[in-house]
């Protein structure tokens, strides 16, 4: 190993203290916030970004591991919740969580929006992705009367949510959600029905069905809105590609070199809000005085 490595990776193993690095990194995403967004209601999106864990983690990892649907072939994962704000369709990371297994899904939600509550942001609407489609924080969420659009996740042969398609036009309707654990909690859900016409060679109806409390939307216009949120995914492409790749398997580490890649994208985002951005409006205001030049009265 290069000396200049062995010297980095000594360092980086200085790191023990996970929730003083969370709270650092957390300040600094904050840090270049653009004067584009200020006090007032915004979209507001929380995401669970997993990345695949492999082989058997030790007693120090396991904390650490988040068990979830099968993709790339495992069902364990490092798993980071974030909280964003959506402006005309750029996506700024607010805030960051490494999930524990200790960690509900509400105080993953809590812990975050508490982070941006300093910044003075209300909730304008709150996508949520199927991680959280559960009973605690469906009803969290109305108690505490915030307006959120959340897929609902289709279980069931012929019951459950999977009987909420039928027909061939798109409706809404309320559902009773039903756990052993936690109870039932009813909800509205809008079920959107639409036709693949051929995308990637298929044919036939295509069924979409969100969870909805108090969102100001037509029923067709759903899931485009919501679609807007998985736009905004390719800043998390372009987070994998700053992401520092790495076999250390050290949660403290990893979590930073995560951070690091959204904060090098909220560097970005707020060059372009601040820069780019300014010169595109110089250069419109140019050709405005050009074409309608400014005559003595």
């Amino acid at each position: 190993m290069f000396p200049q490595v062995t010297i980095f990776v000594y360092h980086l193993e200085k790191y023990s203290d996970l929730n003083s690095l969370e709270s650092d990194l957390n300040t600094a995403l904050q840090s270049r916030f653009p004067d584009g967004i200020q006090k007032g209601k915004y979209k507001i999106a929380i995401d669970f970004n997993l990345i695949p864990y492999y082989g058997e983690p030790s007693s120090s990892e396991a904390p650490y591991i988040y068990r979830s649907q099968a993709k790339s072939g495992t069902c364990s994962f490092y798993a980071y919740a974030t909280v964003y704000v959506i402006k005309k369709n750029k996506r700024l990371t607010l805030a960051i969580k490494a999930v524990q297994q200790q960690n509900t899904l509400v105080a993953i939600i809590t812990y975050l929006l508490a982070l941006i509550e300093p910044l003075k942001l209300k909730i304008e609407r709150l996508y949520l992705d199927r991680e959280f489609f559960c009973v605690p924080v469906i009803r969290w969420l109305q108690a505490l009367d915030i307006p959120f659009e959340m897929p609902v996740i289709i279980r069931g042969k012929h019951g459950g949510t999977r009987q909420l398609i039928r027909g061939r036009r798109s409706y809404k309707t309320t559902y009773t959600l039903n756990s052993d654990k936690y109870g039932s909690v009813t909800f509205h859900v809008w079920i959107i029905c639409t036709y693949k016409n051929g995308k990637r060679r298929a044919h036939g109806r295509e069924f979409f069905i969100y969870a909805v409390y108090k969102v100001q939307l037509s029923l067709h216009l759903i899931h485009d809105d919501y679609r807007l949120r998985f736009g905004i995914e390719s800043s998390y492409r372009m987070k994998n590609q700053c992401r520092i790749k790495t076999t250390i398997k050290n949660p403290i580490i990893r979590l930073l070199f995560v951070a690091l890649a959204f904060l090098i994208i909220n560097i970005w985002i707020y060059l372009v809000w601040h820069y780019l951005s300014r010169l595109k409006r110089s250069s419109r205001q140019s050709s405005f005085s050009l074409i309608y030049p400014q005559t003595d009265a």
